[in-house]
């Protein structure tokens, strides 16, 4: 099947550069957090979803099933994004509309539609939200932070970020309560050496 090429600038091109005009007038200081966190903030969510599991030690073998499934969401949610990506020929708007960006353009070939990153983030927002409350509040601005990073750095249109944002939460708001199915499993681990892992006493 051939990949559709879609033209990215002709959607949002406009707000693209002047989000990437805004970002080039910015302090040298602020870039340098912007792309920071652009190029490591995915590491947070791993960190979140670690607490999360930590955290349901202390509650029932249900909440403890829906932690543990977090990480998987997360990879199956980059899958489905890496999915749809391949369908679709979309260059990155730093080489097609040739704006001075805060990084440097990725190569030819290395699609723009839709963002990993911002699928990412979101579904290990949604799984944190439905598992963790409190954390996935966290989890949920940085994810918003993560999409909006993405485009002021010159990677992505923001229709990339927003259509990644939206897979991502699709596929772990599907996925995730289907976790639940697991807990007569993680009750049954409560009663052998790996209780440590799966409770806190």
């Amino acid at each position: 099947m051939t990949p559709l090429a879609l033209g990215g600038a002709s959607l949002d091109g406009a707000a693209y550069t002047w989000i990437t005009g805004l970002a080039h007038r910015a302090p040298h200081g602020l870039n340098t957090a912007v792309a920071a966190w652009s190029d490591y903030g995915l590491a947070l969510f791993a960190v979140l979803m670690l607490l999360a599991w930590w955290r349901a030690r202390r509650r029932g073998p249900g909440a403890m099933a829906t932690a543990l499934a977090a990480p998987a969401t997360v990879v199956v949610a980059y899958a489905a994004n890496d999915l749809v990506k391949s369908l679709f020929d979309e260059q990155r708007p730093c080489r097609t509309l040739h704006t001075l960006t805060v990084e440097a353009c990725p190569g030819p070939g290395d699609w723009s539609f839709p963002s990993n990153h911002s699928a990412i983030a979101a579904a290990a927002a949604v799984a944190l939200l439905l598992c963790d409350r409190q954390l996935g509040r966290i989890a949920a601005v940085a994810a918003v932070l993560m999409a909006a990073s993405r485009v002021w750095i010159g990677a992505h249109y923001p229709h990339d970020a927003a259509v990644g944002l939206l897979t991502g939460g699709l596929v772990a708001w599907a996925l995730t309560p289907l976790a639940h199915r697991a807990a007569p499993a993680v009750a049954r681990l409560r009663a052998t050496r790996l209780r440590p892992l799966v409770a806190a006493r």
